[in-house]
């Protein structure tokens, strides 16, 4: 294979580019470093130029991915503007559309083990595009009384875990995958049952 990594003029994005590629075929406990150098068509010391290790490397990848995941979320939420229902709900869809286009990265991000505020870099990625939900999430309460609020974080969380239990069983092609329901109809009945619950809708909406 030829050296092709030093001839782009981009020797990080290529290994993280080929990180990202054997993520998805591997996971990320499945490969090693010289695994990713010689995807990316360098030596095996070349990686350690820009990263002291395969975590490093990992870390990297969900880095950016988070930076996409943000962007999607803001695209979505605006998206969804004046409704702050349909704001909310775009931003749960975007989630599933992440998690679709962008495999390698939802795994490095959310499936890797990383310990993501051990790293600032990271944790500013990670906390800008969770953001955007407890935005969403913040505006929608805002329909309950004061009192009958609970607090916005939990709810962001409980929807988070809402999302992300739709898209481990049933839009990454697990046996769940085999559901006679899309994954965007279950994520929406999901929220619908939640928010009805919380007093947030009313059952004709």
């Amino acid at each position: 294979m030829s050296r092709r990594g030093y001839h782009h003029g981009n020797l990080k994005q290529a290994l993280v580019d080929a990180t990202l590629i054997l993520i998805e075929e591997k996971g990320p406990q499945g490969f090693t470093m010289a695994e990713a150098a010689k995807s990316a068509g360098v030596s095996p010391a070349a990686p350690y130029r820009h990263f002291s290790g395969k975590e490093d490397m990992i870390a990297e990848a969900a880095k950016q991915g988070f930076e996409i995941f943000a962007d999607l979320m803001e695209f979505a939420y605006r998206r969804g503007a004046p409704s702050a229902l349909a704001s909310f709900e775009s931003t749960g869809r975007a989630y599933l559309a992440f998690a679709r286009k962008h495999p390698g990265h939802y795994i490095a991000m959310f499936e890797s083990g990383l310990r993501i505020n051990a790293d600032p870099a990271l944790a500013l990625a990670s906390g800008r595009a969770m953001s955007v939900l407890s935005r969403a999430t913040e505006e929608l309460m805002a329909r309950l009384p004061v009192e009958k609020r609970p607090p916005a974080t939990m709810v962001t969380q409980h929807i988070w875990a809402m999302s992300h239990g739709v898209v481990e069983l049933f839009a990454r092609g697990e046996p769940g995958a085999r559901a006679p329901f899309t994954p965007e109809d279950l994520l929406e009945t999901g929220i619908g049952v939640y928010l009805r619950g919380l007093g947030i809708l009313t059952e004709d909406k």
